[in-house]
């Protein structure tokens, strides 16, 4: 993922490194140096200490730019692949991580170990094989797969189907008793396919009694709706694609669920959800409407009234043969910790996720390695730098300090979904968490973002350690495309624990909010979740070690006892907090 006003062309969720679930992974090739003071990628002895690769830098700034470049630069190497799960490349993207973690000084925060094992499904759809039909009145209905429909399967089988399907619109597929609002009610779906709207009621009429008016709600996001749609039986679940409500263009969409998707391995495999989930684009769509005897905007129109019909879609059917070869494999989560001097069981957490997706096939001499160098190489190498900050502390933290390098969130969040649900440290017992998740390279703003604004106490820290370096925080300024709710610290917000996800703003202090929103905009199009998210050695770092030094400043604050942010009053999950706090 990215910082938000990224995000309101992008989505949230790519692959990560794996190794053998039955037999130990061969060990990868050791990194080259990559020209910085890195001689030797072996893990140094638990406790060892180096001087790390930080450069001198002035009192505040305590990330170099220098070692965040050198970092970038590594971890988005072509030889990393990607860094996508099953390949070498992507093993040994994980093993310098956890070999940086431990040349700083970090020690293996997973029982002496730098990898938390993460049980995950691979599932690579054979095209060939695999088909979405569609049909009116016995009449097929052309929806090319990639340019207009991509499908998958989470269900654990590797040969599914299903036949003359009627399809049914839903609207936006949401039951929420909040709301006093259910787009299934008075209908049957077993065995039929949903249609469906992305995003929820609230941003198509941008009421804000509906929902919550502009700003997405979690009814919003395309997980819960495919989920709902298996709660509620049906044999396949489509999401209609366009770029306005779901915030990222349908290349995005064809590029995230194309090759091989990875799911945590889960008891029940995959029984309740539905044989095919997919999205369909807006052409796509208004096509099937047209031919079944509705408009598509007009339908579109009436899913966001309060009472809304589902309906089935006259003469229209859907055909599906999903066929997938899976995998079980075991990814990792790289945990490195600084203890505390004097409350050593208390953490205060830095997160960032180290995947990204991999690699296409592309014709020769085109480029086909997604490196991911915004996305999120700089979420990693900030939390490196932070580390390397507080190693080389005059004064040792009084708790410590927990950095994970988490997989598959580009997958759906899978390795901090599991680092939540399986913890390594008592969630209780952490104070709150920072998470870093793709930084624009593109020089100092005057602001800085914070998304999903007004949520934790910790923006009091923020707000504090920003204005020392004379920047302001403002909020996510596009609520619309839910950010809150895709990125990684959501998996322990989940659980109750205090996290923050701020980046620099756009107002740039060179060239302003004109020069920051076209750099972003040039990205977005260009570069996000494309081959070209390449380093470069032009890029401006000054931003992003100005931002994570103010970050270190945030955790150092927490670092010392009888701090204890909690959620504001009234947020969602403050009661979760509360409660763990007194078990």
């Amino acid at each position: 993922m990215t910082p938000s006003f990224i995000q309101k062309t992008l989505l949230a969720g790519s692959s990560l490194l794996i190794l053998s679930a039955c037999t130990p992974a061969a060990e990868p090739a050791k990194p080259a140096a990559n020209k910085s003071t890195i001689q030797d990628p072996t893990p140094l002895p638990t406790g060892e200490k180096t001087t790390g690769i930080i450069a001198e830098a002035s009192p505040e700034i305590v990330v170099s730019e220098e070692a965040l470049a050198q970092r970038i630069a590594e971890l988005s190497d072509d030889k990393y692949e990607g860094r996508a799960p099953t390949t070498p490349g992507g093993i040994a993207a994980s093993q310098w991580v956890a070999d940086e973690m431990a040349r700083i000084g970090l020690k293996g925060a997973v029982d002496g170990s730098y990898f938390e094992r993460v049980p995950l499904v691979e599932a690579t759809l054979d095209e060939a094989a695999s088909s979405l039909n569609f049909s009116v009145n016995g009449e097929a209905l052309a929806v090319p797969a990639g340019s207009d429909a991509i499908y998958w399967t989470k269900r654990i089988d590797e040969d599914l189907n299903f036949e003359d399907s009627d399809i049914v619109f839903v609207g936006y597929g949401v039951v929420a008793p909040e709301y006093d609002w259910d787009d299934y009610a008075g209908i049957d779906v077993t065995g039929k396919t949903v249609v469906m709207l992305v995003n929820d009621p609230g941003f198509a009429t941008l009421d804000e009694a509906l929902f919550n008016g502009k700003a997405m709600t979690y009814y919003g996001r395309w997980t819960y709706k495919f989920e709902e749609a298996g709660r509620q039986g049906a044999a396949a679940a489509i999401i209609v694609h366009e770029t306005a409500p779901a915030s990222y263009p349908w290349e995005v969409v064809s590029g995230s669920w194309s090759g091989a998707q990875y799911d945590l391995e889960r008891p029940d495999g995959g029984a309740n959800r539905t044989k095919l989930e997919g999205w369909i684009s807006h052409e796509a769509a208004q096509k099937l409407f047209a031919a079944s005897g509705s408009d598509y905007q007009t339908m579109k129109d009436s899913a966001a009234i309060k009472g809304f019909t589902p309906s089935v879609m006259a003469g229209a059917k859907a055909s599906g043969v999903v066929k997938t070869k899976i995998k079980h494999l075991v990814s990792r989560n790289v945990a490195g910790v600084l203890p505390g001097a004097k409350n050593p069981d208390e953490y205060v957490l830095y997160m960032g996720h180290w995947d990204h997706l991999g690699k296409k096939d592309a014709p020769e001499g085109e480029d086909g390695i997604y490196n991911g160098a915004v996305d999120n190489a700089t979420g990693v190498a900030a939390i490196l730098g932070i580390a390397d900050a507080f190693v080389h502390q005059e004064t040792p933290p009084d708790r410590s300090i927990l950095f994970v390098a988490v997989t598959a969130e580009e997958s759906g969040l899978l390795g901090s979904a599991y680092f939540a649900e399986d913890p390594i440290v008592p969630l209780k017992s952490i104070v709150g968490g920072i998470n870093i998740d793709a930084l624009m390279p593109m020089g100092r703003s005057t602001d800085m973002e914070v998304v999903g604004f007004g949520a934790s106490e910790m923006e009091d820290i923020l707000k504090e350690k920003a204005a020392r370096h004379g920047k302001h925080l403002v909020p996510d300024q596009t609520p619309e495309a839910g950010h809150f709710y895709r990125s990684d610290h959501i998996s322990l917000a989940k659980k109750g624990v205090p996290m923050i996800y701020g980046s620099g703003g756009v107002d740039l202090r060179n060239g302003g909010k004109e020069a920051g929103e076209a750099f972003v905009t040039g990205y977005t199009a260009d570069r996000y979740h494309k081959p070209a998210d390449e380093y470069s050695s032009d890029w401006d770092l000054s931003g992003i070690a100005e931002d994570s030094s103010i970050l270190y400043e945030v955790g150092e604050t927490m670092s010392h006892s009888g701090v204890w942010p909690n959620w504001y009053e009234g947020n969602e999950f403050r009661a979760l907090r509360d409660k763990m706090r007194e078990e």
